[in-house]
């Protein structure tokens, strides 16, 4: 907190974003819990017992499918290695379908099937009532893991933008043709799926008053996705009154966005933002942290600004230069403050000697420091 507030420190900040990141129950012998194999155990211990942890947390409940109205229906089919979920939405008419994988092995969600596949898919989504998107906002469980935490870290709101929201409907591919071809069709979309947002927004931040966020989503916009006009239309317009909303109950809003930022970076800094991340150095991304730092630093909180496929795979020593590398950039000069966080983590079973000694570095410099 001391880091979000701009004041001084003992050393910077380390987190290993999803590593501890996420509640994580290694317990649970559920067979696609990949956190009850062995190979985890350390390095969750590791995160738990010596990172500055930051448990991501998203206050919001959709209501179940009988209550919407009827227009969802859902069937999850489960063969002992893969869960594969069909959802099928009805409007004017029209089903659209999304289907979804999940591999015992990996601890992701791959999208099959996308619910929009064209314009017309578009509105008929439009023609959805409100009703049927609607949600609850629950802060108990956010509070209870506060509870549980105590002074090992903090518990961040974790939320979408409504550009995310929308374009996760897509393909990759669909979302990038339509959003940059059907502008004014696109904003319509946006307008929907803002509204039931903004609204979670002003309600949790009145509820939690004074919590770090983490906006995530805006990368959709980014190079080169999207030119830097339509980050403005896309994404400024919509995010601004999420962070006016944080910052009116005292809030700290952090942007995620991966990828090239060099002609992004002064729009999320004149939304107002406090913080960014993960910040990633070429050629991932296309600015150096010394770079945000000096050009924005002592507005924005940097977090970063370690590749995840760097931990992974590459051997101490050289992982070691990384690290020191982004603690002597991320704090050189003036700036508000500087966490020390990777881009990602990793996400299958079995994980190597290297990648726990390279989380294990990242502490022992941060400490050094």
């Amino acid at each position: 907190m001391a880091t979000l507030r701009g004041e001084a420190v003992d050393r910077p900040a380390v987190s290993f974003y999803e590593v501890g990141g996420f509640q994580i129950d290694p317990e649970d012998p559920d067979p696609y819990n990949i956190y009850n194999s062995p190979d985890w155990q350390p390095l969750l211990q590791l995160a738990e017992n010596h990172s500055d942890i930051i448990r991501m947390v998203s206050p919001a409940r959709a209501l179940p499918a009988e209550m919407r109205g009827g227009h969802f229906r859902q069937d999850t089919q489960d063969d002992g290695e893969t869960r594969t979920t069909r959802t099928e939405l009805t409007v004017g008419g029209r089903a659209l379908t999304q289907v979804t994988k999940r591999e015992r092995q990996i601890n992701t969600v791959w999208t099959v099937e996308h619910l929009l596949k064209d314009a017309a898919d578009v509105e008929a989504y439009l023609a959805l009532p409100d009703d049927a998107l609607a949600e609850t906002v629950d802060t108990g469980p956010f509070e209870a893991e506060e509870a549980a935490l105590g002074e090992r870290g903090i518990v961040m709101v974790d939320t979408e933008d409504p550009l995310c929201s929308a374009a996760m409907m897509f393909s990759m591919e669909d979302y990038a043709v339509l959003a940059f071809s059907e502008p004014a069709l696109f904003l319509r979309l946006l307008d929907k799926v803002a509204s039931r947002i903004h609204l979670r927004t002003a309600e949790v931040s009145r509820c939690l008053p004074g919590r770090l966020w983490r906006i995530y989503g805006p990368e959709y916009a980014s190079e080169p996705y999207l030119p830097p006009r339509l980050f403005d239309e896309y994404v400024v317009r919509y995010v601004s009154p999420m962070i006016r909303e944080i910052h009116a109950h005292g809030g700290y809003a952090r942007i995620h966005c991966h990828g090239r930022l060099k002609n992004i970076l002064d729009r999320i800094a004149a939304m107002g933002a406090d913080g960014l991340d993960p910040i990633e150095p070429p050629p991932q991304g296309d600015m150096e942290l010394r770079e945000v730092r000096e050009r924005h630093g002592r507005q924005l909180v940097l977090f970063g600004n370690l590749e995840i496929a760097d931990i992974e795979m590459l051997p101490a020593p050289a992982f070691a230069e990384k690290v020191k590398r982004a603690l002597d950039e991320g704090t050189a000069g003036e700036g508000r403050g500087f966490v020390l966080l990777p881009s990602a983590a990793p996400y299958g079973r079995n994980l190597s000697p290297c990648t726990l000694r390279n989380y294990e570095t990242m502490i022992q410099l941060a400490e050094d420091w």
